[in-house]
């Protein structure tokens, strides 16, 4: 892993600035040393408010067919951030404007690599990530995976623009389907359990606003100690866990759901689905 945030970075463009698209932006802005960044959607009212970040020049394909051809003339690094079903079609447009050694980085979950060699040729600097949406605080974590036709340099330039928005992970591309379940997807999970947990505090009478902090200033300060130690998460579990105490009796009925099962189910359900966007299903 890396969290270097080097001195400065080439121009680049995101076309789809969508969810994970947008987290990259919104990321790479707030890093304060956002390089030159053209951005495309296809409507004005989701173009718009990304035109008034700093250095951000945001382009409305309805306004302008070609801004997606435009935003790639002038890119050293093009960010693929549309929808996994649009990649090839987008690819196809892009192609005739990519110049010699731009690098193309896909965020599209289960588009493989063969694709974009087939499309764009086989020479093409081609790179795969599955960031996940905390880009927006600087706390990313982002999985990359080389096509065969980059160099060392050019790796080191797209783990410098992902480290600008938190850590970096180098992985076969094998690896990326299966570390987007966990990374990728993993933020929705945490969600989920916030969401869970405000329920059960409200349904011991806490108020919505109070059950809120109650649950949310737990897992963020749960967070932020893990990150302060540096000691593994079981470990801090097991000094919460007061033997014959109230969290151990709520421990036993979480393990009792054989959470370890669970998860494996949800993160399988996750990879399957990778498997079928791939597939183009």
């Amino acid at each position: 892993m890396t969290t270097q945030h080097p001195p400065a970075l080439p121009a680049i463009a995101i076309l789809g600035a969508g969810s994970m698209g947008g987290a990259i932006l919104q990321g790479l802005v707030a890093s304060g040393i956002a390089p030159e960044i053209t951005v495309t959607n296809r409507t004005g009212a989701k173009a718009e408010p990304l035109g008034r970040l700093a250095r951000v020049e945001s382009i409305a394909l309805e306004d302008r067919p070609d801004g997606n051809l435009a935003a790639t003339a002038g890119a050293a690094v093009v960010l693929i951030g549309v929808k996994p079903a649009m990649v090839p079609d987008l690819l196809r447009e892009i192609a005739p404007q990519l110049r010699t050694g731009t690098i193309v980085v896909s965020l599209a979950a289960g588009v493989k690599l063969a694709t974009f060699a087939e499309i764009l040729g086989a020479d093409a600097a081609v790179f795969r990530a599955m960031p996940n949406t905390p880009a927006v605080v600087g706390e990313a974590v982002t999985g990359i995976a080389a096509g065969a036709s980059t160099t060392p340099e050019q790796a080191a330039l797209v783990r410098a623009l992902f480290a600008t928005v938190g850590s970096v992970v180098e992985v076969a591309e094998d690896g990326i389907d299966a570390l987007g379940t966990i990374s990728g997807s993993g933020p929705a999970y945490v969600f989920l359990l916030i969401e869970e947990l405000t329920k059960a505090a409200q349904g011991k009478g806490f108020s919505e606003p109070e059950a809120r902090l109650l649950a949310e200033r737990t897992f963020i300060g749960a967070a932020a100690l893990l990150k302060a130690s540096g000691d593994d998460p079981a470990e801090l579990r097991r000094r919460v866990t007061s033997p014959n105490g109230t969290t151990e009796r709520a421990i036993a009925v979480l393990q009792d759901a054989d959470l370890a099962a669970l998860f494996g189910r949800a993160t399988d359900a996750a990879l399957a689905r990778s498997r079928e966007l791939a597939a183009g299903a």
